[in-house]
């Protein structure tokens, strides 16, 4: 009996895995079109993400991540997000923060774990992890001009809303275990600041200007200030780039003849390989990590460690989840296991089930920055209601299968269902009520 309360559970998952194997059709399986093809969009999806976004967007994001531990206050992290600090300004710093950096739904990953780690509240942290992809200014721009005033207008304002609705939910819901969680140990006291607050916000503010810029994404217009931003942006990064240079031998004390050489290789390689901007980057990232990890100064190794401890956690994770979700959906314009004519055909119309399932669909894709708007500009084309495309944009850029994988990790199998859920809902009866909306308005 007490085998079977304490291991019964792992051998039943042996022995399921064991039957799967033992009954595999792999004859079946090798005849099988659709699921060769579902393996090929696996693996496409994974090198594009990893050419893509995770130099580009997880690297910057561990390191500001693994800074947050080591360089940010507690007691500022308690003061403006914590469990019990007024709600108005959690919520509103929490919102802010996502319209600033209009970072996807993997990216926000490690700065959200950053964050909760040192002690921000369910509530507010939630708010921060639903509304970095989900508020992003240029996203919300793109989808008014290319798929119309009313929708951008209704995701921005559920946009916001939400980010405020669900991470209310989730504080209230969870109160007495966040109160537990962030309530000083005995024996704790705050750590006083290594330095001045203002030192510490430009570090992160260029920090984050240096993962906005460099995942800057190509607006459809080529005029307006979002294409100048969109062309000037390795210009913009590279000035970046040496102020936190700067940074590292003025205030982090790293000695600057080490930060010139990593300084001036990078800057050869951007000024002779200017078509190449993904190399000079990768060197930066190199030797920001051989500048880290060899210092003599204990904050800044910490600061690596912790880089490293948040890469290690959610990299894996990540990986396994882009692999199913490429097999399940496949690429923009590809078709994975589900075939894309069941997709166009379920989101037709206004009625509660195509919003479900738009909602659901969105909430398991995995979208990069802006690539929601092409796509549901095809769908739409196809006959999607105007609610589903409402409900996809609501809960897809802020969720997806790898990026469930890892709030699990951090919040639990609980918490994530709830999250999830919350956001999953909430699309659906937003889609229907949009839906309901423009059907009765009258045409212009």
């Amino acid at each position: 009996m007490n085998f079977w309360k304490t291991e019964g559970q792992k051998l039943l998952w042996v022995v399921g895995i064991f039957l799967v194997c033992f009954f595999l059709p792999v004859e079946t399986l090798q005849q099988s079109e659709r699921i060769q093809n579902a393996l090929w969009e696996s693996l496409y999806l994974v090198r594009w993400y990893a050419q893509e976004h995770v130099i580009l967007c997880l690297l910057p994001a561990f390191f500001i991540a693994g800074a947050i531990a080591v360089f940010l206050s507690q007691d500022a992290v308690m003061k403006y997000l914590g469990a019990k600090a007024k709600p108005i300004l959690a919520y509103g710093v929490a919102s802010v923060s996502g319209i600033l950096l209009a970072v996807c739904s993997c990216t926000v990953l490690p700065l959200f774990a950053g964050i909760y780690r040192m002690g921000a509240g369910l509530g507010p942290a939630t708010a921060f992890l639903y509304s970095g992809p989900a508020i992003n200014i240029l996203a919300i721009v793109m989808t008014a001009r290319v798929l119309g005033w009313q929708l951008g207008l209704a995701r921005a304002l559920g946009a916001i809303a939400f980010s405020v609705i669900i991470g209310l939910a989730m504080a209230f819901l969870f109160r007495k275990e966040d109160l537990v969680r962030v309530e000083p140990q005995p024996g704790w006291a705050e750590i006083e600041a290594s330095r001045p607050l203002w030192q510490n916000a430009l570090f992160f503010a260029v920090m984050v200007g240096i993962l906005v810029f460099s995942n800057w994404a190509r607006p459809a217009e080529t005029t307006g200030v979002w294409y100048w931003i969109y062309s000037a942006r390795w210009l913009l990064t590279g000035f970046l780039a040496l102020a936190l240079s700067l940074i590292l031998v003025f205030w982090l004390r790293i000695p600057r003849l080490k930060v010139a050489a990593v300084a001036g290789i990078t800057g050869v390689l951007a000024l002779f390989i200017p078509h190449e901007p993904l190399l000079p980057f990768s060197v930066g990232i190199v030797g920001l990590s051989w500048l880290l990890s060899t210092d003599a100064n204990p904050e800044n190794t910490e600061w690596f460690s912790s880089t490293w401890d948040f890469a290690q956690q959610i990299l894996p994770l990540l990986l396994i989840g882009v692999l199913v979700a490429g097999a399940l959906l496949g690429r923009p314009e590809q078709e994975g296991l589900i075939p894309a004519a069941w997709v166009s055909w379920a989101v037709g119309g206004n009625s509660i089930l195509a919003n479900f399932f738009a909602a659901l669909a969105g909430a398991l894709m995995y979208f990069a920055t802006l690539t929601e708007i092409p796509i549901l500009q095809g769908l739409l084309g196809n006959g999607m209601g105007q609610g589903p495309a409402l409900a996809l944009l609501l809960a897809g850029p802020a969720l997806s299968l790898p990026n469930m994988l890892v709030i699990r990790q951090i919040l639990g199998t609980r918490k994530t269902l709830t999250f999830v859920g919350l956001v999953v809902v909430m699309a659906t009866l937003s889609g229907i009520v949009y839906g309901q909306m423009v059907a009765v308005a009258p045409d212009p």
